[in-house]
């Protein structure tokens, strides 16, 4: 009985990436516009050797040059980041704080100064180290011309085939990213904020004050949006691509950041949106609580495995019936469908199949990171060295 109950919150989460996995389908956006004008923040913390491509990829944006500006926030640095951003043709925000420190904070500056100066009706979030498709700001227009708030372009891995892991990255970014984007857009759900490529209307900048501090700005004001009934619209025919860390070492403070400031934005903020899903019957909000639950894939997948192993040997023993056997099954075989759904989707091809081998030494490597999610909810901003550094 203990073995069969302990297996309905993983079959739950597999299931529920499954469900979307089968719902997901890629449709066409509506006709690109061009009736917005845009603000792009570029949040920058000692960032010199990439802001002059990043610049360069947003001054080449297919839009009236008129009606974008630039605006990179260069945030505590000790390098060369604001001067590097003028010469290759922004507008340069200074930041100097000791005490307020993070991504979050320098985004709040951002929208403060976008807001003052009434130039733009959206403000756009791109980071520094990224690319984006010549369609960007045309796409989001597009959107905003029939009502959304807030936008999210797909967001791609920049160097997925220069390592295994970045490989291995660019699969798990199309099944996080694009896949459950795609499955949760199609049912008018709210895709989330995943840092890069966002939107907003800056009449929701104003209505909902950026007021996201944690190491998981994004996921964190991504709650706050839907709890004021604020959907994130997913713009899938619109890209950013940033590159991703290709050592252990650099990889492990984004992952300790990204895994242990989720876990406590979930932890402070699933009560509130079960609350407010109920109390508003907004299946936005509740979403949103079920998302924050399911665990990294790594952890489900292992966990799963595990459980299918010990049902297995104990029913090859007679000590358990099948029943037990047939929960885990369905939970690895839930997991195999939105795996294999997420890689078809990557479009790496064959080699990225063999680097899939690699799998078990990626998690492996993930379980040996000593994650202490409830130590902070800081938002200090912690660079992480890239593919793209020299």
């Amino acid at each position: 009985m203990a073995l069969a109950l302990s297996a309905f919150p993983f079959l739950a989460a597999a299931a529920y990436l499954a469900a979307l996995a089968l719902i997901a389908r890629r449709a066409p956006g509506p006709e690109g516009s061009r009736d917005q004008t845009f603000d792009i923040v570029v949040p920058a913390r000692d960032e010199e050797q990439m802001i002059g491509s990043t610049v360069a990829s947003l001054l080449a944006i297919d839009y009236p040059r008129d009606q974008f500006r630039i605006l990179v926030v260069a945030d505590n640095c000790t390098d060369r980041t604001a001067e590097r951003a003028q010469a290759a043709g922004a507008r340069v925000l200074e930041r100097n704080d000791a005490t307020r420190l993070g991504k979050g904070h320098a985004l709040a500056y951002a929208y403060a100064a976008s807001l003052a100066d009434g130039f733009a009706d959206a403000v756009v979030v791109v980071d520094a180290d990224t690319v984006v498709s010549p369609n960007l700001l045309a796409a989001f227009s597009a959107r905003l011309d029939l009502g959304a708030l807030a936008l999210q372009a797909d967001y791609g891995v920049r160097n997925a085939t220069t390592a295994w892991r970045t490989r291995l990255m660019s699969i798990a970014f199309s099944l996080y990213h694009t896949l459950r984007s795609l499955g949760r857009e199609r049912l008018g759900l709210s895709c989330g904020l995943r840092g890069n490529g966002m939107a907003f209307a800056s009449s929701v900048l104003r209505d909902v004050p950026h007021e996201a501090f944690s190491r998981v700005e994004d996921v964190e004001y991504g709650v706050a949006l839907a709890l004021a009934g604020v959907r994130v619209e997913y713009v899938e025919e619109a890209h950013v691509w940033a590159d991703m860390p290709e050592t252990s070492a650099a990889a492990r403070t984004q992952r300790q950041r990204w895994e242990g400031g989720r876990l406590a934005i979930a932890r402070r903020f699933v009560p509130r949106l079960l609350s407010a899903g109920v109390e508003r019957e907004d299946r936005v909000a509740l979403d949103l609580a079920v998302d924050l639950m399911v665990p990294p894939l790594t952890r489900l997948a292992v966990v799963s495995i595990v459980g299918l192993v010990v049902a297995g040997v104990l029913y090859a023993s007679g000590r358990v019936g099948a029943f037990p056997v047939a929960l885990w099954g369905a939970s690895v075989f839930a997991l195999l469908i939105y795996v294999g759904r997420g890689f078809a989707l990557a479009g790496l091809g064959a080699r990225a199949a063999i680097d899939l081998l690699w799998a078990p030494v990626f998690a492996a490597w993930k379980a040996a990171l000593i994650v202490r999610p409830g130590r902070s909810l800081r938002g200090d901003w912690v660079r992480t060295r890239r593919g793209g550094d020299r």
